[in-house]
């Protein structure tokens, strides 16, 4: 199901980010709102301080021994993490086609989500505790799920952001460093608004230079959508960036250790299957869809990670 939404999504908007006039990128699935109750005032606090609290204790990837590190199949046999994958945050426009709207969450169902997350008890986890999750058995807090962002939109800044923070989650965002700073019909974060996130706790991981498909690269391709925008972003942030997300979540069996030996510790796809030898670089998402009422993108995200 997976790969056909991504593939479709790619053929939605075409391979290339760049167009005459500005950049495409890719959209999410945005979801339509839905009668899920909110907690009072009270209830809602303390949930987002046991999120925080969850959210706080991220080990350090690097401290874990390469012995200590599990095998291919010990990491495919854990029980899955869900996670999410949302891109523009915003209300639809009028020139917003039925397609891309598949791939636009408005803010109110976005704030339903989140809300319906919180009330159900989930805790938000970031990349490093799935790391040690995954390679160690590192314990999870209880209902653990990840929210990641892709391409860097504003508005994932300005409208994502302050509510993820609202119920204590944290969310990981994966910048395409050709937009940064620009600014038109569809604004990106600049440099200090990507700083400001990871000062508050989330992850900054990479989403290439331009989001050119990763199953096109050859020659300099590597360097120029790997190595280069991996840097800026440590430069950005002061801190190092480990995780990748895929463009259009695709990927092949060249990339992997590709992205391994450039010092990326995992990858994050859309597809329904994960490699069975580096299965760490093909972690799977799932795209809330911009028309799903919440319910929908609840029971989608407990069937899709469900491994009976």
């Amino acid at each position: 199901m997976f790969i056909r939404q991504a593939v479709s999504f790619a053929a939605a908007i075409g391979l290339s980010v760049l167009v005459s006039n500005g950049l495409t990128s890719c959209q999410s699935k945005g979801s339509t709102s839905d009668s899920t109750s909110s907690a009072d005032s009270a209830t809602t606090g303390a949930t987002a301080k046991e999120n925080t609290a969850a959210a706080t204790s991220v080990p350090d990837p690097t401290s874990i021994p390469a012995s200590k590190i599990a095998d291919a199949a010990t990491i495919l046999a854990r029980p899955q993490v869900p996670v999410l994958c949302y891109h523009q945050v915003r209300d639809w426009r009028a020139t917003d086609s039925k397609s891309a709207k598949d791939y636009i969450i408005p803010v109110a169902a976005f704030k339903e989500q989140m809300q319906m997350l919180a009330d159900s008890g989930y805790h938000s986890i970031l990349p490093d505790q799935l790391y040690a999750y995954l390679t160690t058995g590192a314990p999870l807090p209880s209902k653990p799920f990840m929210l990641t962002f892709d391409d860097g939109d504003l508005d994932q800044y300005e409208v994502a952001a302050p509510v993820l923070e609202k119920h204590g989650f944290k969310g990981s965002f994966f910048i395409m460093t050709v937009a940064i700073g620009r600014r038109g019909k569809q604004p990106y974060m600049d440099k200090t608004q990507i700083k400001d996130l990871a000062d508050r706790g989330h992850t900054i991981g990479c989403h290439t230079w331009d989001h050119h498909n990763v199953k096109k690269y050859q020659g300099d391709d590597w360097k120029i959508q790997l190595e280069e925008p991996k840097a800026k972003l440590e430069a950005i942030t002061g801190k190092p960036v480990r995780y990748f997300a895929y463009p259009f979540g695709l990927w092949n069996k060249q990339a992997l250790p590709e992205l391994q030996k450039r010092g990326y510790l995992a990858a994050f796809s859309l597809a329904d299957k994960r490699d069975d030898q580096m299965p760490l670089y093909t972690i799977r998402r799932i795209i809330a869809g911009g028309q799903w009422k919440a319910s929908t993108m609840y029971r989608n995200m407990i069937q899709s990670f469900d491994d009976k």
